[in-house]
């Protein structure tokens, strides 16, 4: 929801719901909020870990909610919405650089890598409890953007085995794969 809400507020700028200065200062409150919140393996008192956040925050201390799951999806639509945010603020002013600043961090800080379990696929998520979900992501769906934000990751010793793209895409439907 977070990663829409940042896709959000530059859409009601353009339409006139919203400012932009208070489009600016939701987003920063998030970034600063995100880039500020602790990572780490434990079960508790944190938001993430190795740079992706869990599927489930709790709203008073941005920790992790109960015993959800470090979620590669949720943090990929988390990243669209902050790396949108960070080119529609492009101007060139203090609160805007440091959008784009906390953007490129938080997008450097993910790895990827480290969510193929069993590469080349990439694993739908962790638990510090107990480790990796048994499933990957396989077939046509919003794993899309996973592979996508993992095969750019600009750190290539975090990003994705250049070999995930047809890994995903070989678990597509022969017909939707098209002819050879």
């Amino acid at each position: 929801a977070t990663g829409f809400a940042l896709t959000a507020y530059p859409i009601g700028v353009e339409h006139g719901w919203i400012g932009r200065g208070a489009a600016l200062t939701r987003t920063l409150a998030t970034l600063r909020f995100l880039w500020n919140a602790p990572q780490g393996d434990a079960a508790e008192g944190v938001s993430g870990h190795r740079g992706f956040f869990y599927h489930f925050l709790d709203m008073t201390r941005g920790h992790r909610f109960g015993r959800s799951e470090l979620s590669s999806v949720d943090t990929a639509l988390l990243m669209g919405g902050v790396l949108f945010a960070a080119r529609y603020f492009d101007r060139n002013t203090a609160a805007e650089r440091e959008v784009r600043d906390l953007a490129d961090r938080l997008y450097a800080r993910i790895d990827w890598r480290w969510m193929q379990a069993r590469a080349p696929l990439v694993c739908m998520g962790w638990h510090p409890e107990r480790g990796f979900i048994p499933s990957d992501w396989k077939g046509y769906n919003e794993a899309m953007l996973i592979y996508v934000l993992g095969l750019g990751a600009p750190d290539p010793a975090r990003r994705l085995s250049a070999d995930a793209w047809d890994a995903w895409c070989a678990t597509y439907p022969h017909s939707w794969r098209g002819s050879d």
